[in-house]
């Protein structure tokens, strides 16, 4: 033999691709899932149409008739006042033990979420002087005697309940008060006469 051929016999031969197929097992587990699957679907069809919905009524829309005092307080005066009542120190004051939330006239306190403050304002002997925005054009006669209700009856106060009747006396005998009370100067007056 030659050496010509040598290296050629020294190597191997080359390497084919032999077939694999998929076991048999794991067709057996798939062809189970399309199976079930298929089943699931026809015996879970439901032939009403989507109009129908899921069983709700009208009545389970509906808005409560009442204004509850808890989510008004949440979504106006949370940020300021805090969920505890307790305010946040030299910045904003606390409406819990507050002279003006316990006041014996809760018209007091209506006054003030009507119009707000702007100015100095003394809590518990202690000065805030910054500026509570006015909620008359943003709350019904009812949601103030709700939001109001809820504060005087929260945060460790126990003060006297007011009505949607008593908002609307007090609305209508401050209609000429455009602007923000002045603190301590237009409304110290009203609780040191009550």
């Amino acid at each position: 033999m030659s050496n010509k051929f040598t290296q050629q016999r020294r190597e191997q031969p080359e390497p084919v691709e032999g077939s694999r197929p998929i076991p048999k097992i794991v067709l057996g587990v798939i062809g189970t899932l399309l199976i079930w699957a298929l089943w699931y679907l026809y015996t879970a069809y439901s032939p009403m149409p989507p109009s129908v919905g899921d069983g709700r009524v009208m009545a389970d829309f509906a808005v409560p008739a009442r204004a509850d005092g808890g989510q008004l307080y949440t979504a106006n005066c949370v940020a300021c006042h805090q969920a505890s009542g307790a305010g946040v120190p030299g910045v904003f004051p606390p409406l819990s033990k507050s002279e003006w939330v316990d006041a014996a006239d809760p018209g007091i306190m209506v006054r003030i979420v009507l119009h707000g403050i702007h100015g100095p304002l003394t809590v518990e002997g202690v000065k805030y002087n910054g500026e509570m925005p006015h909620f008359q054009d943003k709350f019904s006669d009812e949601e103030v005697a709700a939001i109001v209700n809820h504060v005087r009856t929260s945060f460790g106060n126990s003060a006297s309940t007011t009505d949607a009747q008593l908002v609307a006396k007090v609305r209508a005998d401050s209609k000429d008060q455009t602007t923000p009370w002045k603190g301590d100067e237009d409304l110290r007056p009203l609780l040191e006469k009550k």
